[in-house]
């Protein structure tokens, strides 16, 4: 590559995205990564793209509810570029209801919506209606939203890297030179190194855990289940998952991903019986804040974060991406208050 106006650090969901954001934009960039696209978390199987509740409003939740809304039309960019699939679909989803307090907690958050999604999606609370395809519900009420999505992380990744690369990108695995603007998108590596930059904890990581049935769900809508997401793809698997652990002895997937298994088809009968297409477990970048960490990278002139990405780094994608775009090849700053990389002084 002759000249490079942007070099990304980091083939996750956040530093692909930045990279195609700015190659859309006649960019020339470059991204580097020490192992393989989707090595760290991005490398996962569940791809839940879900809202925060309707209520408590915050910059943190406008931010998602826009990248949401925006998802379908970005990914379908990204498509449109090679032709490969990502599995987005913005199938909705389904929770149970415990009991009366839930349901009426439930109803408010209805109103809530109904402000603040902007008439573009719904929350609303319907009869369980025993469906194979549907959780088990002690109160006989859901909870359904409209807004929810999922995307394949590993086609999703794929298509990625095939659409920066169609628009002349370049993707350099191990080591390289940087150019440019420099965009630092590596995970848990880059919330460690930002930590010893600026003398104080900005993050940690979080063990996940998740798996993928067999089983062909088609479009049907995704489940969330106490903590636990039941994510139907295109692929004909649905991904179970995940655990969240802040201490553990080793990285690999153990009885923790077994117990959520059997939650599953505890709550969903109709997967019983469906065989184990995939196991994974991975180390996620959760931000002390628990928002996406963006910005410049104080000290250090040219040099650019877009990390913390923990559990909503998919469905903060699209927004993150342009948004980085913005302020590192036009100067526009419309980085949330809360997600600066100064605030975590």
């Amino acid at each position: 590559m002759a000249r490079v106006d942007v070099t990304v650090r980091g083939a996750g969901i956040f530093g692909l995205s930045v990279a195609w954001a700015c190659a859309r934009r006649g960019a020339r960039v470059r991204v580097i990564e020490t192992a393989r696209p989707g090595a760290g978390c991005s490398g996962g199987l569940v791809g839940a793209l879900s809202p925060h509740v309707p209520e408590a409003w915050n910059p943190k939740k406008a931010f998602q509810l826009e990248s949401l809304l925006m998802a379908g039309d970005w990914w379908g960019a990204v498509e449109a570029e090679t032709g490969l699939v990502s599995g987005y679909g913005r199938v909705g989803r389904l929770q149970p209801l415990a009991d009366e307090a839930a349901v009426g907690l439930a109803r408010a958050r209805a109103e809530g919506a109904a402000k603040l999604w902007q008439g573009r999606a719904e929350w609303r609370v319907v009869p369980a209606q025993g469906r194979d395809w549907e959780p088990a519900s002690p109160s006989g009420w859901l909870v359904e939203d409209t807004l929810s999505a999922r995307l394949s992380p590993r086609l999703g990744l794929a298509a990625l890297e095939a659409a920066l690369k169609a628009r002349g990108g370049e993707l350099l695995l191990g080591e390289g030179e940087e150019a440019g603007a420099v965009v630092h998108a590596t995970g848990l590596a880059g919330l460690e190194a930002l930590s010893a930059a600026l003398g104080r904890r900005v993050g940690a990581g979080v063990k996940g855990q998740a798996m993928a049935l067999r089983f062909e769900a088609g479009g049907l809508p995704q489940m969330f289940l106490e903590g636990l997401h039941v994510v139907p793809h295109v692929d004909g698997t649905v991904a179970i998952g995940s655990t969240a652990e802040t201490a553990w002895e080793a990285e690999g997937t153990d009885g923790q991903l077994e117990d959520l298994h059997a939650r599953a088809v505890a709550a969903v009968p109709v997967l019983a019986g469906a065989p184990v297409a995939a196991r994974w477990a991975g180390v996620r970048p959760r931000a002390a804040s628990r928002a996406p960490v963006l910005g410049a990278w104080p000290g250090r002139a040219g040099h650019w974060v877009a990390n913390g990405g923990f559990k909503i780094g998919f469905g903060m994608a699209p927004k993150v991406a342009e948004v980085m775009a913005d302020l590192v090849l036009e100067g526009r700053d419309g980085v949330p208050e809360g997600f600066r990389v100064e605030a975590r002084r």
